[in-house]
């Protein structure tokens, strides 16, 4: 089952470098990541969503590459590919897989100015590798989907100083 977690940080680089190693986690296969969403509030209020991901891209890529096959059958491969693109990034763009964008604007909104949060979906047997690859960037857990010991565990864990 995929967990949860999202970190506040004090601003958007410290998230976007969390963000960084969990990617690179994810290559080195500690972590399975499904989702992974910068949410920032800026100074003038407005909250940002940072998508790791488009969902219209990889919609029109796909749509793309079916059109293309289906236009080969028919003798109009161009066509197959511009009706499949556009339609793909349709289809795309009302997935709303992973987090939901709702959630994370609500979370966004209790930030304080200028400030940041990772929203992370994902699984891991890995627990302690990743906490040790992310710990030396601080943040506050502001929302899992733990249980209250497994959030406990999980607070203690990123409280600890390095080295100890």
């Amino acid at each position: 089952m995929s967990t949860l977690v999202a970190v506040a940080y004090p601003d958007l680089g410290t998230a976007e470098q969390v963000r960084g190693e969990l990617v690179q986690a994810t290559k080195e296969r500690i972590l399975s990541l499904e989702d992974a969403v910068l949410v920032e509030h800026r100074p003038d209020g407005k909250i940002k969503l940072h998508q790791a991901m488009s969902t219209s891209g990889a919609g029109a890529a796909g749509g793309a590459l079916w059109g293309g096959l289906i236009g080969l059958i028919f003798l109009a491969p161009l066509f197959g590919m511009a009706v499949g693109a556009a339609s793909g990034a349709l289809a795309g763009k009302a997935t709303d897989a992973g987090v939901n964008d709702r959630f994370m604007k609500d979370l966004g909104e209790a930030l304080s100015p200028g400030g940041a949060a990772l929203i992370a979906l994902g699984r891991t047997d890995a627990r302690d590798k990743l906490i040790e690859r992310v710990r030396p960037y601080g943040g506050e857990i502001i929302q899992t989907s733990l249980s209250k010991d497994e959030e406990d565990q999980l607070r203690a864990a990123m409280a600890v100083p390095v080295g100890v």
